[in-house]
C-alpha cells in the first residue's frame, strides 16, 4: 500500500484541525497527529518541563516519538495538522517521509485574515495550548507579521502534491483529490 502523509500549513483558525479530522474519517486508515493536543497534554501534566520561551523542544520530541511509532509500527496514512509554517522545517519533515516511501501532500490554508479574525471572535477555544501568547488574536497578529517578513507559503515541488485552500468552499474538493491519491 502506498502511504500518504498530508501536512497542513496555515495560520491559526484557518481550519487545519477541522480539515484533518474530516479527512481522517473519509480516508479510514488515517491518523491525525496534532501538536496542539501534545501542547495541551504537556501544559496540563508536565507544566514544569515546558519552556517559558524559545523552541518547545519537549513538544517536538513528543510529536516525533508518536510519528516515528506510526511510521514504523502502523500502516496508517498520516495527517499532520499543525501550522508547519517554516519552509526549512517542512523540508526536513518531508524528506523524512519520502525516505519511508510516503507520498507527500501539502494543504495550504491561505484564507483572508478578516475571516480568521471572525473565527477567533466566535470561537471559545481553550488557550491552555498557548505558551508565548495570551490570546489567539495575538497569535494571528504575530503570524501575519511573520508572513510579511519571510516567505512561509509552500511552493510547487516542495511536496509531491500541493493544494491551496483560498476559500472555505475549496475544502471538499481538496479532500476528494487527496482521497483519490490513496
Amino acid at each position: 500500500m502506498n502511504r500518504v502523509v498530508i501536512m497542513t500549513v496555515g495560520m491559526t483558525h484557518s481550519g487545519k484541525t477541522t480539515f484533518a479530522k474530516a479527512l481522517e474519517s473519509r480516508l479510514g486508515n488515517a491518523l491525525v497527529v496534532d501538536q496542539d493536543n501534545h501542547s495541551e497534554f504537556l501544559q496540563r501534566y508536565y507544566e514544569k518541563l515546558v519552556p517559558k520561551g524559545g523552541t518547545n523542544h519537549i513538544k517536538h520530541a513528543l510529536t516525533k516519538m508518536i510519528v516515528d511509532y506510526a511510521v514504523h509500527h502502523s500502516d496508517c496514512h498520516l495527517i499532520l495538522s499543525n501550522a508547519n509554517r517554516n519552509q526549512e522545517s517542512r523540508k526536513e519533515l518531508l524528506s523524512y517521509y519520502k525516505k519511508h516511501d510516503f507520498t507527500t501532500v501539502l494543504v495550504h490554508f491561505d484564507l483572508p485574515i478578516s475571516l480568521l479574525k471572525e473565527r477567533i471572535a466566535k470561537n471559545n477555544r481553550d488557550t491552555l495550548r498557548l505558551r508565548t501568547a495570551f490570546s489567539y488574536d495575538e497569535v494571528l497578529a504575530r503570524q501575519d507579521k511573520q508572513t510579511g517578513m519571510e516567505a512561509l507559503d509552500p511552493i510547487a515541488g516542495e511536496a509531491d502534491y500541493l493544494f491551496t485552500v483560498k476559500e472555505e468552499e475549496n475544502v471538499l474538493a481538496v479532500m476528494e483529490m487527496i482521497c483519490k491519491l490513496t
